[in-house]
């Protein structure tokens, strides 16, 4: 029961707040108000209003909202979100465009299990359907996994990703976004030895913490500074008994919230002083910037205290992915063995959470790919969100990473031939 009262405190407070805005929304609405003109009424009920959503949304998972594409014949053609594989801690699922013969590019996205949803990647789903046919990992949330269903850490994260490659298969281009670039990395040099049939063609990885001591950012030196056992006693909560998940020890979503509200408090303050402001004004909608922005920002998810721990000791304390000494299952994967997969990286300049040369430290730890088969590119002037879902992504990488798929989309000539690394190599 250790914590179990905590994590439902946090529960009842966000249930707390939206009820008052719920209220304060509902009262102030009352007609018979309108027979009082008075501005602080307005306000009370755009505030309420404002509130009760924001409070809302953090405890529900975002639909991903792509309902139709218009392909090539000018015709709207039906999206159907498609589960391929079902697995307790996340699936693997395929948007399929209906009536649409197979696209050539089969791309494989791994989402980022860091807080938020997979559906944080949806502008990048759906400027890649186009092109392409799009598989994403989509993690669920640890408090509705009932407790019976086992543990989930960095090793069995890494091999769903191998389940979810031998899948797709050979000619599967892998995207990894942020925080599973290095575990994507692990599961392809995992295939090499088990199964190298099964490796993908590509590997792109996009701002993705390979070698957190290249650059430093508060990132890193909170994963420094704070020790296993602090992050046990502060980080580390129960799952209440509102959820399935009852009694699994988990990073409470909440608490992670709060962490990335706290980053910039000042700009997050002044957005939602801003929509208060429009509601009262009647310029704000359902779906305006704010409220678009804000429902996928505040839905969050728990994920379980074994992942979250592996990940601060394993990635960034001892940093075993950079030294290559990572072990899945009993087994220390060796990135020197991945000798036909393109892989390319992709870094903002400004990027703030994974800065320029974390990422691109993968390429040094693929000694056995040839410099042909290996890319680097650093975005100018982009942040951590541009260089996958902005407007950076949108109009230079995106094309970029389509450009790297097409050169390495013929089944690789396989060859145990090692040539040292050149991370100045473009493709």
């Amino acid at each position: 029961m250790r914590y179990m009262a905590t994590y439902d405190f946090m529960e009842t407070m966000r249930n707390t707040n939206q009820w008052l805005g719920a209220t304060a929304s509902a009262m102030a609405s009352y007609p018979t108000m309108a027979m009082i003109p008075n501005p602080a009424l307005q306000w009370m009920a755009a505030w309420g209003q404002v509130t009760e959503r924001t409070f809302q949304r953090m405890v529900v998972k975002p639909d991903w909202g792509i309902h139709n594409f218009t392909c090539e014949d000018g015709k709207d053609h039906l999206v159907n979100v498609n589960t391929l594989i079902e697995r307790p801690f996340g699936d693997l699922i395929h948007f399929e465009v209906s009536g649409r013969k197979p696209m050539k590019r089969k791309v494989l996205l791994v989402a980022p299990m860091s807080g938020h949803y997979a559906t944080l990647l949806r502008s990048t789903v759906k400027s890649l359907i186009a092109d392409c046919e799009v598989y994403i990992t989509d993690w669920h949330n640890a408090r509705d996994i009932p407790v019976s269903e086992g543990k989930f850490d960095v090793e069995d994260y890494t091999l769903y990703l191998v389940d979810f490659m031998k899948h797709l298969g050979a000619d599967t281009h892998v995207v990894a976004v942020c925080q599973p670039a290095p575990l994507t990395l692990a599961a392809t040099a995992y295939l090499a030895e088990e199964d190298p049939e099964a490796q993908p063609r590509s590997l792109t990885l996009i701002g993705g913490p390979i070698d957190t001591e290249a650059a430093a950012t508060e990132v890193t030196d909170f994963g420094h500074r704070v020790t296993m056992e602090q992050l046990k006693e502060t980080m580390i909560q129960r799952v209440g008994f509102k959820y399935p998940g009852v009694g699994r020890m988990v990073y409470p979503g909440l608490l992670q919230l709060q962490s990335f509200m706290s980053m910039n408090a000042e700009r997050h303050s002044k957005a939602f002083s801003d929509q208060i402001l429009r509601v009262t004004r009647g310029e704000a909608s359902d779906h305006d910037s704010h409220n678009r922005f804000y429902d996928e920002y505040l839905a969050v998810m728990d994920m379980t205290a074994e992942f979250y721990l592996t990940t601060v000791e394993r990635i960034f304390k001892n940093n075993e992915i950079a030294k290559n000494q990572f072990v899945v299952n009993g087994r220390t994967v060796d990135i020197g063995k991945i000798t036909t997969v393109a892989i390319k990286t992709v870094e903002g300049a400004k990027d703030d959470i994974t800065a320029p040369g974390q990422c691109v430290a993968a390429l040094d730890l693929c000694t056995g790919l040839p410099d042909s088969k290996k890319a680097s590119h650093v975005e100018p002037g982009a942040g951590h969100y541009g260089i996958f879902a902005g407007k950076s992504w949108r109009n230079n990488i995106r094309p970029l990473v389509l450009d790297f798929i097409d050169a390495n989309a013929a089944a690789p000539k396989r060859t145990a031939a090692r040539k040292p690394a050149n991370t100045n190599s473009a493709a």
